[in-house]
Formats: C-alpha cells, sequence, structure tokens
C-alpha cells in the first residue's frame, strides 16, 4: 500500500474517533507522523472535500462527505433496506440494541442496526467500524465457523489490541480467545460477559447464504444488569431464527450476493 494512502486513511480513522477535532500536533503525535507530511495530507484532505479545519480552534474535523459516501453505498448495496425490518423486530422483542456485521475479507464491519431500549441505559456504537474479533460474541462466532489455524490467522491480523478499553473478563491471551471460540463451537450462538466492554453482555450468531457461507453475523448486546445470561439463553431462539430470516433473504441484496460469490472464489483458491 502507498505511504501517502496508508497515512491518509490513518488520519481519517484518528479523526472519525474525534468528531470534536483533533489539532495538527495531536494528530502527528499521535499517528507518528511528521507534522510536515500530517500537514500536507491534511491540505490534500480538505482539498477533496474530506476535511475540514476551524481556523478559530485549529482543530481538524471530518466533513459529511464521509458520512454520504458511506450512505451511498449502503443504499446502493440493499443491504439496510433487506435487514433493517427483521433488526427492528428483534430489537423490539429483547429491548436491546441489535447489531448486523458483514463479512467483509479477513473482518468483519458493523453495517446496520436497530435499538430496542426505549428508556434507561443504552449502548449506542458508531457505525462503519471493524469488529474485535478477540472481544466480542461476533468475533468469536465468525471465528467458530472457521478451521483453528484460519482462526489463528485471524487473530493474528488484529491483534488483541488494547484491553484497556475492554471490560475487566476480556481474554488476557490468544489462547483464552481460542477458548472462547473453542466454547462457542458448542452451541449455535456466542456471549460474552463483562468483556467488550464494562458492565455490558452481548450474543451473536452467524447469517449464511445458500452455499453454507457465513455471510454476516447477528448481534444482540446491552447493560448486563438486563442483559443477564440467563436473559441471552431465553433470546437465543429468537436470534436464531432473525439470523435463518435474514438467510434466506439474503439473495435480494445485491451485497450479499456479491459476498457469496466473494467467499466462493476465496473458497476455491
Amino acid at each position: 500500500m502507498s505511504n501517502i494512502i496508508h497515512r491518509s486513511y490513518k488520519i481519517l480513522d484518528e479523526l472519525a474517533t474525534h468528531p470534536k477535532g483533533r489539532t495538527l500536533s495531536e494528530l502527528a503525535d499521535e499517528l507518528d507522523i511528521p507534522v510536515s507530511a500530517t500537514h500536507r495530507l491534511l491540505t490534500d484532505l480538505i482539498d477533496c472535500g474530506y476535511v475540514r479545519k476551524d481556523d478559530r480552534l485549529g482543530e481538524f474535523t471530518l466533513t459529511m462527505q464521509v458520512v454520504s459516501l458511506a450512505l451511498r453505498f449502503l443504499s446502493a448495496s440493499g443491504i439496510a433496506d433487506v435487514s433493517q425490518p427483521a433488526l427492528e423486530r428483534l430489537a423490539m422483542k429483547s429491548g436491546e440494541l441489535v447489531r448486523l456485521a458483514m463479512v467483509d475479507a479477513d473482518q468483519l464491519i458493523y453495517v446496520a442496526k436497530a435499538q430496542g431500549a426505549a428508556q434507561g441505559l443504552r449502548y449506542d456504537p458508531e457505525m462503519g467500524r471493524a469488529v474485535r474479533l478477540a472481544f466480542s460474541a461476533a468475533g468469536y462466532v465468525w471465528l467458530s465457523t472457521k478451521e483453528d489455524d484460519e482462526a489463528l490467522r485471524l487473530l493474528a491480523l488484529q491483534g488483541l489490541g488494547n484491553r484497556d478499553e475492554c471490560g475487566p473478563a476480556a481474554p488476557k491471551s490468544i489462547k483464552e480467545v481460542m477458548a472462547n471460540v473453542s466454547e462457542t463451537r458448542k452451541r449455535k450462538f456466542a456471549l460474552t460477559q463483562d468483556v467488550f466492554l464494562p458492565g455490558m453482555n452481548s450474543m451473536a450468531t452467524p447469517v449464511y447464504g445458500d452455499k453454507g457461507e457465513v455471510l454476516a453475523i447477528l448481534i444482540i448486546a446491552g447493560p448486563m444488569s438486563r442483559l443477564t445470561k440467563q436473559r441471552m439463553n431465553s433470546l437465543a431462539p429468537a436470534l436464531i431464527d432473525t439470523a435463518n430470516e435474514l438467510s434466506r433473504l439474503s439473495g435480494v441484496s445485491p451485497m450479499f450476493k456479491q459476498q457469496v460469490e466473494k467467499t466462493l472464489q476465496h473458497a476455491v483458491m
């Protein structure tokens, strides 16, 4: 990958997690890029319309052009149109956040969600981010559909990352992650307790294509005070039924169809 493209992506990714903006020196320090190079890249991104600068505060932020790009992509793919009604029904039934993560080569990307919590604590994270495979029910259930060697390869690509952002029960090693993956293989769904965020639980199950390939992961997440282990077990049939519904609908979405072809081509290679 071009160093310029790689650095530009790092800047966009950093700004995506700081909606209030970052200064030139903050970006350069955080991303370990020389100030002069950071300034040149920001200038190019501003010219392209993806970044703006607040001259009064000296901070750089993303523009809505980035959001527009993502929304146009999702609209063209048909994912939201196909999945949203099913996600809304599961959210209403569970009373928690329901998310859909699409398989995209060697990672999972959150592409759709529905919020079922009408009051109290609501977990409502950002869209478009990659799933942290080592610290999530979505990661465990996806890895559980792979052979151990392939699961380890995917974990190695992403790494464990920063455990400080996770819950106290987050695994401390790849060995612990693989133990969770092995446990997940014994069920049709995965669950985590106090792992991906402090005080938060989650459960997940695969969405399959008509050739048996995993196209996406369906997730329910919420505070552990409400989404207890007993509650997750009781919601498992509804989670699996919704995933089966999405599997049947997968042929309607151009993106799902394309993902089937990509998955099968990768299997042949």
